[in-house]
């Protein structure tokens, strides 16, 4: 389990397509020395095992379930990825439940400044609309954010300047795609309810 509270930024160092839509995927970053083969890491909100590892770099597998639902077989040299650790038991939980189990892409359709922040406008798929509140939170590539404000067909997030240096966000911006992870109480709400309705009909 992780928070979307990012540790760091790594940079892409390769990506190699193994077989056809299956990649390898290495990336330089300060994690490397702390992790240990079959760690688990989110990169942009995905978690993946590290299954190469040097004192600077580590190296995952991306299956093809993983590159047609996220954004990572669209990656390139020195491109800069969120990355966060999961969470231990003697962590604080600062952000929100996030499983690294990304839903969807989808596509930044505006990034405005007001002041030193910025607000960040993403297209928001009809199928997910469900999941979605005002002041409820989403994660986007791995960043535990609120929704400031909804919209049919889109929502928009604020970012504080800490988040925008820290993160992958400075290199966003009109068109780029980023992977989406919802609400997990809410999908399960939606479950049962489904599974109440269903049932109903039954009886």
């Amino acid at each position: 389990m992780f928070t979307g509270i990012i540790e760091t930024v790594g940079e892409v160092t390769s990506l190699l397509e193994s077989t056809p839509g299956t990649y390898r995927l290495e990336l330089q970053t300060p994690l490397a020395q702390a992790c240990t083969l079959g760690n688990s890491i989110a990169v942009n909100g995905v978690c993946l095992t590290v299954i190469t590892q040097t004192a600077d770099n580590v190296g995952f597998d991306i299956l093809a379930e993983t590159s047609n639902r996220t954004n990572l077989s669209r990656l390139e040299t020195a491109d800069l990825v969120n990355l966060e650790r999961p969470l231990s038991i003697s962590s604080r939980f600062d952000g929100h439940i996030v499983q690294g189990h990304v839903d969807t892409t989808t596509r930044v359709l505006s990034i405005t400044v007001s002041g030193q922040d910025r607000r960040i406008e993403l297209r928001l798929p009809e199928e997910f609309e469900q999941y979605v509140v005002s002041k409820g939170s989403v994660a986007v590539d791995g960043v535990s954010l609120t929704v400031s404000e909804l919209k049919e067909g889109s929502f928009a997030v604020w970012i504080i300047p800490h988040t925008w240096k820290v993160t992958n966000f400075h290199q966003l911006s009109a068109g780029s795609i980023v992977n989406l992870e919802f609400d997990m109480i809410a999908k399960y709400v939606e479950r049962m309810l489904l599974g109440q309705a269903l049932n109903k009909r039954k009886l």
